[in-house]
């Protein structure tokens, strides 16, 4: 018979994958983002076997006191939230999500490059106030997406994407700089690998789709920003700690670069204080990158698969591998 374990649930999902862990397991749904459910949530875990769910900071201080922990699954593909190192050492599995949500998230990016290089969300607010009242003129006037070259700073699954959808669909000349070599195919378009400088002179838009490491934290700077292309078009769509923030409005205010589309923040939700939120040259979004009902149901039921898989010392469909 079967050994029923501890879950705590962190994150809400669709009643029916509820039931699936909780036929072999006991369940503890907690949110830690309403009242006092952050501190009911460290008191679960201490002795959970199990945890899932998403956005959530879980390190060391988090996780101290979890001493029976066998499995994180995560709903995410990032896992930027979690102390890789720590986990290894405590000897705790960490699943997460890659691959279900590429198409949507590359979609996410794309129709990012497309509002801030139309001023879409801009001109559509420009409508509701009623301050269309005659034909539009150059102040107003947007900039070609086709024909433009697009630099692709980090080249994983969601980058090559994006490329597909810039190079076959826009006409676009695709660049990018990966750390490793990747290869190339026709089927991919027009696309070029080529080094980080060339990518930053090159390109007219600028996409950013890094995961966020030790290496890339902080890594689109200043020095950065003074190497792209006069005019160009910066668009965030992986991590916010990716971009040092005060460089980039540096960057808008001072500097050359035309504007910037940003689905992510080094702080989310993005605090009412910060430049970025009014900036008249930024396109923000609430970090919505894999946030369609398809997208999100799949990415539940996978978390839920790699949580009863390695629950039950079976070999999860995407386990993050530990630091060497």
């Amino acid at each position: 018979m079967a050994i029923r374990k501890k879950v705590v649930v962190f994150r809400a999902i669709a009643q029916d994958l509820l039931a699936r862990i909780q036929q072999q397991h006991d369940v503890v749904f907690i949110d830690p983002r309403q009242g006092d459910g952050y501190h009911r949530f460290l008191a679960a875990m201490e002795d959970a076997q199990g945890l899932m769910g998403s956005s959530l900071q879980l390190g060391p201080a988090q996780l101290q006191h979890a001493a029976q922990l066998e499995v994180i699954s995560s709903m995410s593909v990032g896992v930027d939230n979690y102390d890789l190192a720590f986990l290894k050492a405590r000897q705790i599995m960490l699943c997460h999500t890659p691959g279900v949500l590429t198409e949507t998230t590359a979609d996410a990016i794309f129709g990012l490059i497309l509002c801030t290089m139309r001023r879409l969300p801009e001109l559509s607010q420009y409508v509701r106030t009623g301050s269309w009242v005659r034909p539009i003129g150059e102040d107003l006037y947007g900039w070609d997406v086709h024909g433009k070259t697009l630099g692709i700073l980090g080249f994983g699954r969601i980058g090559q994407a994006v490329a597909r959808r810039a190079a076959l669909g826009f006409g676009m000349p695709v660049v990018f700089h990966n750390t490793q070599a990747v290869a190339v195919t026709p089927a991919m378009g027009k696309v070029q690998q080529l080094a980080w400088e060339h990518v930053l002179r090159t390109a007219d838009v600028l996409v950013c789709t890094l995961p966020l490491t030790d290496q890339t934290r902080g890594l689109v700077d200043a020095e950065a920003f003074q190497a792209m292309k006069p005019g160009a078009v910066f668009i965030n769509g992986s991590r916010g700690a990716v971009v040092v923030e005060s460089a980039l409005l540096h960057a808008l205010n001072h500097g050359s670069l035309r504007a910037a589309g940003l689905d992510v923040f080094e702080v989310e939700p993005l605090p009412l204080e910060s430049a970025l939120r009014t900036h008249p040259r930024v396109t923000a979004l609430p970090h919505l990158g894999s946030a369609t009902h398809e997208t999100r149901r799949r990415m539940a039921e996978m978390a839920t698969d790699n949580l009863l898989l390695a629950l039950s010392g079976q070999v999860p469909l995407a386990q993050c591998a530990p630091p060497a």
